[in-house]
């Protein structure tokens, strides 16, 4: 298994940045850079890419929606190339919450769109001319102006470092989920429950294997959590510092019946503590719904306990099917963690 991290910061990312050098020199394999409402990962990622030398730097993720395929093609080839080839592009749709929230546009077709886009960025890595004829076909609007039909279809101007980026997707659907296992080279499971996964996305992603093309490899998967290693009951209380996390997503990400991640909570048998995270979250009683989340799935989901106990959790992603174990160290030395983890997933 290769090790991972989100790139974790608090009001500085140059700090962070400085810290990701450390666990690099540890055993670090890749670095996530999140995006959702804050910071851009792009901006982030390539002032990683002056920062490190060997990790892969990968968006977790960048959404679909606020940026064209063009624009999204653009990025790809430009991380990849200051960074010497180590770029990964991650993908996803998102929520309503952040595409029309923050975005202020419309959230729908995010499995057509999600197809689409992965075809039209693979075809401009190997500077292929920008066609489409499916949701980003332009129509005419002569009364706008928007579109004049005098375009021309253009290939990328600049060679790529690589002719492809590995691309991966973020997705928790069942639709979303067979789709990764057919045509993306990477999946990003969030909330990621290891001995309840194949109950859940088992048949998505072998419905989507039975499409996938030969020239991709075999699906990387990418889930984790929190790791703490120490015997007292001091370290298993640090599960509470996952706690806001988890309410955040099951009782905020969303409206009622516009939630994945409440969904994907009821998909793991907590269907009541949904129900009364949701309803609790969105009328602002936040602590209330975090004492809410399921010990069970805390313990699960993350990776705390004595170091027994973390090789346990280890080999439970692992024979999940998850390639690459991505972590959060919390101690007084994350790198020393780091580089213990590695001996254990070698």
């Amino acid at each position: 298994m290769k090790l991972s991290t989100m790139l974790m910061y608090d009001g500085n990312p140059r700090t962070a940045a400085d810290q990701v050098v450390a666990l690099e020199k540890a055993g670090l394999d890749t670095v996530w850079v999140a995006e959702a409402y804050g910071f851009d990962s792009p901006t982030l990622m390539g002032y990683l890419a002056a920062k490190t030398e060997t990790v892969e730097i990968g968006s977790a993720i960048l959404n679909i929606y606020s940026r064209t395929p063009g624009a999204l093609l653009q990025t790809a080839a430009g991380l990849d190339n200051v960074s010497q080839g180590r770029a990964i592009l991650g993908l996803g749709a998102s929520g309503p919450q952040v595409i029309e929230g923050f975005h202020g546009v419309p959230y729908s077709k995010p499995l057509g769109r999600t197809r689409e886009i992965i075809e039209i960025i693979r075809a401009g890595m190997s500077r292929e001319r920008l066609t489409s004829d499916g949701i980003f076909t332009l129509p005419l609007d002569k009364e706008h102006g928007a579109v004049t039909g005098l375009g021309k279809p253009l290939k990328l101007l600049t060679k790529p470092e690589r002719s492809s980026v590995p691309i991966y997707v973020a997705a928790l659907g069942e639709k979303n989920v067979e789709l990764v296992g057919e045509i993306a080279d990477g999946w990003l499971p969030h909330l990621y429950y290891p001995e309840k996964a194949a109950s859940v996305w088992g048949e998505p992603l072998a419905a989507g294997a039975k499409n996938r093309s030969a020239d991709l490899g075999p699906l990387e998967v990418v889930a984790g959590g929190m790791v703490a290693i120490g015997e007292g009951p001091e370290t298993k209380a640090l599960l509470d510092f996952a706690r806001p996390l988890f309410a955040l997503y099951v009782g905020g990400m969303g409206a009622k019946g516009r939630n994945f991640y409440n969904d994907l909570a009821c998909h793991y048998g907590y269907e009541k503590e949904a129900a009364e995270i949701q309803e609790l979250y969105l009328n602002g009683n936040k602590r209330d719904a975090e004492a809410l989340v399921p010990l069970e799935w805390l313990e699960a989901a993350n990776l705390v306990g004595p170091e027994s106990y973390v090789k346990e959790r280890i080999a439970a992603f692992a024979e999940s099917g998850v390639t690459s174990l991505n972590v959060t160290p919390v101690g007084d030395d994350p790198a020393d963690i780091m580089a213990r983890l590695k001996q254990w997933v070698s």
